[in-house]
């Protein structure tokens, strides 16, 4: 049999198709950008996919966007191909990373090593086990919530009594804060190992399409499905879960962690990665007295808003099209006029607004939708960025800056998990809103003035980017779009300072911080590449020395 020619993948850019087209139409597109007949492509894959709804000369005109990879004989290289590549419009296409490392130190393979313990179950602690266990490095995950299935009937007791649980709840359990999110998995950076990841998930039960949609999406009924494939996965790949055990402490001596202490006693470890997630503010103080390092760090903060999804369909499409599903908006209003800039964050097209709290007395609304954004509203978190000069220096005063504003929304929601609310028309005149509209939210809303329970800086933020969104959505700023409750764990405000190469905590040999809960992510996937890039760092770089 002849040997076929070596083939080389090209990244074939900006391929546009009117929405209604088929995308069968993509090989021959993509064809005639590289200069050869479709018969000539030996595969092709999506690579991205997003919606273009922009005006143009005053009409709109829908258009899917694509980014393709092609294969061709790396020996075939068009005159149209050499100018696509000079030009930009076609480039290598990028290499996938892998999770497993090529090269493992063999201390790895030693046995009788204590295991690897994770602390969280997110994200990135679910990915930094994963990728430790396809390396074979044993490891435990010590989760101090329940596992997914169990969370669901501590979440309808609270909303059913208005009672929190500090351990089981939408903030604590497997899969952490995004398990009762809108379950978005797209980023804006360019990791190797986001395909991988994304891939996992797809085994696990995810549409496909995740691996290239620009607003890729899995949905919170869908993610409660995936969650235990995953653990069944990992399960047999050696991962040990501990769930309802609460980490409690550090065995160390030397910047040296021997053992970690738990609920449920201690735990000899080889290495310790801190996956704790944004809100896990009782384990940080605990760190923090045992000498692990903290710094304060910018984050961002605001109020979530909701509108009919239908006024966000009509602005985004010019009418409610059914087949491209619930719209969605991503709006940014520049700093400028000294002011930060402020943004729509954790969008949820078709969705609801949940009371996203792991304390008594405190109130923090955040969004969720399930896969089919079935729901009659549409919500997102507006916020702008607070820094040392409104919170202060300490390591823990963000920490503190944000409790007080839940604290002051829980009491004027009336001390029952009720959530303030106003109309953006009256946010912006300074006005109540005498009779809140309708909301999502779970435990219902009452006139508020969030204007006056914001502090300064982002009220006036957040009023200056809601008149400029109004030239993207019409009617945004009106009174259909409704302010409810404060949003106030979009991102971390503090960090863990780590070693750049090895991520390894400063002052520990190690000791590995990761995701939303050290500084280093702001989302379900960030969080996740942070963990396995993270996880990597530690077999490449180990310090297992007794």
């Amino acid at each position: 049999m002849q040997e076929q020619p070596p083939s080389a993948t090209w990244r074939v850019m900006q391929l546009e198709l009117p929405v209604g087209e088929p995308e069968s139409r993509l090989r021959e597109l993509a064809a005639r950008a590289v200069g050869v007949d479709a018969g000539e492509l030996r595969g092709l894959r999506i690579a991205r996919k997003a919606l273009d709804a922009r005006r143009r000369g005053g009409t709109r005109r829908l258009a899917w966007v694509y980014h393709v990879d092609v294969v061709l004989d790396a020996r075939r290289k068009s005159p149209r191909l050499v100018e696509a590549l000079r030009s930009g419009r076609v480039k290598e296409t990028p290499r996938l990373g892998v999770l497993e490392v090529r090269e493992r130190p063999e201390v790895w393979r030693t046995a009788g090593l204590p295991p690897v313990v994770i602390v969280g179950s997110g994200p990135a602690g679910l990915f930094a086990a994963l990728t430790l266990a396809r390396n074979g490095v044993r490891c435990v995950i010590v989760e101090r919530g329940p596992k997914v299935e169990q969370r669901n009937r501590h979440v309808v007791r609270f909303h059913r009594t208005r009672e929190v649980d500090p351990e089981r709840n939408l903030l604590f359990g497997e899969g952490g804060a995004g398990t009762y999110s809108d379950g978005k998995i797209y980023t804006r950076v360019d990791d190797p190992l986001e395909v991988p990841l994304l891939e996992v998930l797809v085994e696990c039960g995810a549409p496909p399409a995740i691996t290239y949609d620009s607003l890729a999406h899995i949905g919170t009924d869908k993610l409660h499905r995936i969650l235990p494939r995953l653990r069944e996965r990992m399960l047999a790949l050696g991962v040990e879960f501990r769930f309802d055990t609460r980490f409690e402490g550090l065995v160390a001596d030397a910047g040296r962690v021997r053992a970690v202490r738990t609920s449920q006693g201690e735990l000899a470890c080889a290495a310790l990665v801190l996956a704790l997630g944004h809100s896990a503010r009782d384990t940080w103080l605990a760190l923090a007295a045992q000498g692990v390092a903290f710094e304060a760090k910018p984050f961002q903060l605001g109020l979530r808003i909701e509108h009919p999804q239908e006024l966000v369909d009509r602005g985004r499409y010019g009418a409610r099209l059914p087949e491209l599903g619930a719209a969605s908006y991503g709006l940014v209003c520049k700093a400028g006029d000294g002011l930060p800039a402020a943004f729509s964050f954790c969008m949820c097209p078709g969705g609801r607004i949940v009371a996203s709290v792991n304390e008594p007395g405190l109130l923090c609304t955040n969004g969720m939708s399930n896969s089919k954004h079935s729901s009659a509203w549409a919500s997102a978190a507006l916020v702008t960025t607070f820094g040392a000069r409104e919170f202060g220096p300490g390591a823990f005063d963000g920490v503190a800056f944000q409790r007080a504003l839940e604290q002051r929304f829980f009491t004027a929601g009336g001390s029952d998990y009720t959530a303030p609310a106003q109309g953006a028309r009256d946010f912006l005149e300074g006005r109540e809103t005498a009779h809140p509209r309708h909301s999502t939210y779970t435990f219902g809303t009452r006139p508020g003035r969030l204007d006056e329970l914001l502090p300064p800086l982002g009220r006036v933020a957040i009023a200056r980017a809601l008149e400029h969104f109004e030239r993207n959505l019409r009617h945004f700023s009106s009174n259909e779009g409704q302010f409810v409750g404060l949003e106030s764990r979009s991102s971390g405000p503090l960090r863990m300072p780590r070693d750049d190469a090895t991520r390894r905590a400063r002052g520990f040999e190690n000791l590995y911080p990761v995701g939303e809960g050290a500084g280093y992510a702001g989302g379900i996937m960030s969080a996740a590449l942070d963990g396995a890039n993270s996880a990597q760092a530690l077999i490449t770089h180990p310090s297992l020395a007794t």
